[in-house]
């Protein structure tokens, strides 16, 4: 193991789419008899309002649209940008509606072929039903470099990094995909992301050294752990305020939150338990003795299970949510840190940052069925919403391994930041 790496475990154990926003491609003047949309269109992508002035150009450079109504189609433009430059998104989308029903009306009233309109109207309508959802996309902290990674699944590569606060380690996104929730472990905060614009808009302080966070299913409340304060923020998402701190166990690091929303489960490494948080009164409703210094937590998908991983045991345990119970314990790989569970409820994948692997447990057995080799020091893990692909952080080695699923082999290794940890992945059509 080397010296990075160590030092973590001392830590563990003592405490937007680019589209055409630029100039667009000067619509080409089309010959005589020939309409001049189907050129223009070919060097647009139809995402923007330029695009549209572009083709209200052409129109009129050809003769299809006289003076007056491509005058009167860039006013009801012109409104509409001024409404979205201001933040008024209604307004700016009615200005657009309006802007489709005056083309719709002249090709009703037959002083327009819609063959000679049809590329603005099909532009017209992209523009106000916005770009096609993209994604998923996965949100990586590295606590060495101050900063996250943005890894667009969909080509496995960087494209974006968000600065944040001082050693980020935690991360979970909002169930609309709208936000990034980023614990900073060295300055006591936690950071919003907002996912359209990869820009940190608000900073919430918390308790001392906050570790790990969940977000409840109706996106209305984030959970931190406080590994310094052996406490609980929440964090009302609307207003980015703490509205409660719940008291736990001793070192709180891992929390999950049960897929009704009902309760939070809280790993705390320093006592050797788990701390159940009734949402509904933030008080804790019971504590559940598992091994030694548990550190994350999973819940299935049906909210039957959750799978805490003991770091200094080298097991899972498996608590059994209605009674609130342990009811198995499975011998994983060495150091086990990480465990994120398949959408279909049937694997739990758990990271193993003493023995360089991840192990694999069918949840019908409680049984590992595989293990998979990955790169340095591996510590977090999520899946895709497809359940097609794992994220695994590779600490020592600054780098994020693609597990396939289907065969439980690495397709392929990303770069990422300095000591990456945490791993949250936006819903299918987040972004």
């Amino acid at each position: 193991m080397s010296g990075r790496g160590a030092g973590f475990l001392a830590i563990m154990t003592m405490i937007a789419a680019v589209g055409c926003s630029s100039s667009p491609t000067a619509p080409e003047r089309a010959p005589a008899g020939e309409p001049g949309t189907l050129q223009a269109a070919a060097h647009l992508d139809c995402d923007s309002a330029e695009d549209i002035r572009a083709l209200i150009d052409a129109l009129e450079g050809d003769g299809t649209l006289n003076s007056g109504r491509a005058r009167a189609l860039r006013n009801k433009l012109d409104q509409a940008e001024r409404h979205e430059a201001a933040g008024r998104t209604e307004e700016a989308a009615d200005a657009h509606a309006r802007l489709i029903a005056q083309i719709q009306g002249w090709i009703d009233e037959g002083s327009l072929s819609e063959a000679d309109v049809e590329d603005l109207l099909d532009c017209a309508e992209d523009v106000l039903d916005g770009p096609d959802p993209v994604g998923p996309f996965a949100y990586v902290t590295n606590f060495g470099s101050d900063n996250v990674s943005v890894v667009d699944i969909a080509t496995n590569t960087v494209t974006a990094t968000v600065p944040v606060g001082a050693f980020p380690r935690g991360v979970a996104i909002t169930p609309d995909g709208g936000f990034a929730y980023v614990t900073n472990w060295g300055s006591d905060n936690v950071s919003v992301i907002d996912i359209a614009t990869n820009a940190v808009t608000a900073t919430v302080a918390v308790g001392d050294i906050p570790f790990g966070v969940a977000i409840t299913p109706d996106g209305g409340f984030a959970y931190v752990t406080n590994d310094g304060s052996d406490n609980v923020s929440v964090i009302d998402i609307a207003t980015n305020a703490v509205t409660t701190t719940v008291a736990v166990g001793d070192r709180p690091v891992g929390v999950a939150i049960t897929p009704d929303g009902g309760f939070a489960y809280v790993t705390n490494a320093g006592s050797d338990n788990v701390s159940v948080i009734d949402i509904a009164t933030n008080t804790v409703a019971a504590t559940i003795t598992v091994g030694d210094n548990p550190f994350g937590v999973a819940i299935t998908p049906d909210g039957g299970f959750a799978y805490v991983t003991n770091l200094d045991s080298a097991n899972v345990s498996v608590i059994d949510i209605a009674t609130n119970a342990v009811i198995a314990s499975i011998n994983v790989g060495d150091g086990p840190a990480g465990v994120a569970i398949t959408p279909d409820g049937g694997g739990a994948y758990v990271i193993n940052p003493r023995s360089d692997n991840v192990s694999v447990i069918d949840i019908a057995t409680n049984t590992v069925t595989s293990t998979i080799a990955v790169e340095g020091f591996p510590i977090g893990v999520a899946i895709t919403p497809d359940g097609d692909l794992a994220y695994v952080t590779n600490a020592d080695s600054d780098s994020v391994s693609v597990i396939d699923i289907a065969t439980n082999t690495v397709t392929t290794t990303i770069a990422a930041g300095d000591f990456p940890e945490g791993v949250a992945i936006t819903p299918e059509a987040g972004h």
